[in-house]
């Protein structure tokens, strides 16, 4: 999955208008990022992209940049 497409589905996952995310949003900003979130990236990471990633990983990212990273996307 292509950068613009995974932010398209952080968008839509957090309910915002497609094109509100860009990369260096802090997550700590939406209050739909969540226990839920976490999973459903997850859930999206490893269908779109393999990336096999564990809750800690993701509590630990910063910013939808940090998450961009860790699914493996540039």
């Amino acid at each position: 999955m292509k950068r613009i497409e995974f932010l398209k589905s952080l968008d839509e996952m957090l309910e915002l208008e497609i094109g509100t995310l860009v990369g260096p949003e802090k997550l700590d900003d939406y209050p739909l990022w969540d226990s839920t979130a976490i999973i459903t990236f997850m859930a999206l990471a490893d269908s779109n992209n393999a990336a096999k990633l564990n809750p800690r990983s993701i509590a630990e990212c910063k910013s939808v940049d940090d998450l961009l990273k860790l699914a493996g996307i540039s």
